[in-house]
């Protein structure tokens, strides 16, 4: 793998004499290393493609936002990749795919959202995004992961995952998968969401956990990464996937049930920097269906790991025999606790709007 990576630097004109190369990053996905020469750093991704099977419409995408952003808003940091000696920015070396970014300077990430103010922050900086690309036509952009948050299809993948199934596997999780299943009616209400008209597709991130940002030293954002999964999208995919992530103290992958907690105040602040940036963009209908995003995407990824426990583990990797089982019971609880605060939250969401003068 050393040479390999010596051979993609080549391309960039880096001398082997003159830099160093350490495997970084908590990123469940690409692979990603920290390349040192002299005083400057930059981060080398490898693209997978077991994942992004066209990594070439990745580049497109990032590389025509950038352009949008570098010319309507030149203020705003953008973490464009690095031109290689040909010119591109997508280098290619035994059927692998690689890219290079310039490190930013005294930026960090977390890996745990551990105090309302990161929350806070984390939301406005992509809720910042969507906003300053709300000029951008995002039907330009090429669907990167298709089908990534219809949940429509991960309906009918669950339903016939529970058809299909071993008759040892359907029935360990047969009493999770009677629970799961009251709640299909979100499933209806997405559907009736997408076929209106007060629900428009924008540039949306599509994954925007806490690692996606980069903040400062005075842990102010500065703007979000991992931008491999833009593509044309809904608001609540972003809001809903911070609520799924930032809102329980315990992560998708604890055991403990009784950890999977929901903590109010880190829902007003997910809520009030989202809506900082987006109040005038979102439709009536939109900011009614605030709240929901959260029962959307925790539903959604509960279905996709009981799917994957019912099809034999053939998605996520699975560390232990029951661990899909465990993480579908996980996200079910806090699906559950999440539901539970409705009135709450929806009341607080039209206290936050009246304070603030969004409607």
């Amino acid at each position: 793998m050393e040479d390999l990576l010596k051979q993609v630097l080549e391309n960039f004109a880096f001398s082997s004499d003159h830099y160093t190369i350490e495997k970084t990053g908590t990123g469940l996905i690409n692979y990603t290393y920290l390349v040192s020469s002299g005083n400057r750093k930059y981060i080398l991704q490898e693209i997978n493609t077991s994942v992004f099977k066209s990594p070439g419409i990745i580049d497109d995408n990032i590389s025509a936002i950038g352009n949008y952003l570098h010319q309507h808003f030149p203020g705003y940091y953008f973490t464009m990749p690095i031109k290689a000696l040909n010119g591109k920015t997508l280098v290619e070396s035994g059927n692998q795919y690689f890219r290079l970014f310039e490190f930013v300077k005294d930026s960090k990430t977390f890996s745990i959202v551990n105090s309302t103010d990161i929350a806070y922050e984390a939301a406005k900086a992509f809720g910042r995004f969507t906003k300053l690309l709300k000029g951008f036509n995002a039907n330009q952009l090429h669907q990167t992961i298709p089908h990534f948050h219809d949940l429509i299809l991960r309906q009918e993948q669950f339903e016939t995952a529970v058809d299909s199934a071993t008759t040892e596997r359907f029935e360990r999780a047969q009493k999770l998968i009677e629970e799961i299943s009251a709640y299909t009616w979100i499933t209806t209400h997405f559907k009736q969401m997408i076929h209106d008209r007060g629900f428009r597709k924008r540039v949306t991130h599509h994954d925007t956990k806490i690692s996606n940002v980069l903040f400062d030293p005075q842990n102010k954002s500065i703007c979000v990464i991992d931008l491999d999964t833009i593509m044309p999208g809904y608001f609540f995919s972003d809001v809903g996937d911070m609520m799924r992530t930032y809102l329980s103290p315990a992560g998708e992958e604890e055991k403990d049930l009784s950890l999977v907690q929901i903590r109010d105040t880190y829902f007003e602040a997910i809520a009030e920097g989202y809506l900082i940036e987006m109040q005038e963009e979102l439709s009536k209908e939109e900011l009614d269906a605030f709240y929901f995003s959260g029962q959307f995407m925790i539903y959604m990824q509960a279905l996709r790991f009981l799917t994957d426990f019912l099809n034999g583990d053939i998605y996520y990797t699975a560390k232990y025999p029951m661990h899909n089982f465990t993480r579908a019971a996980n996200q079910l609880q806090l699906l559950k606790c999440y539901s539970a605060k409705k009135e709450l939250y929806e009341n607080k969401i039209r206290v936050l709007l009246t304070k603030k003068h969004y409607t």
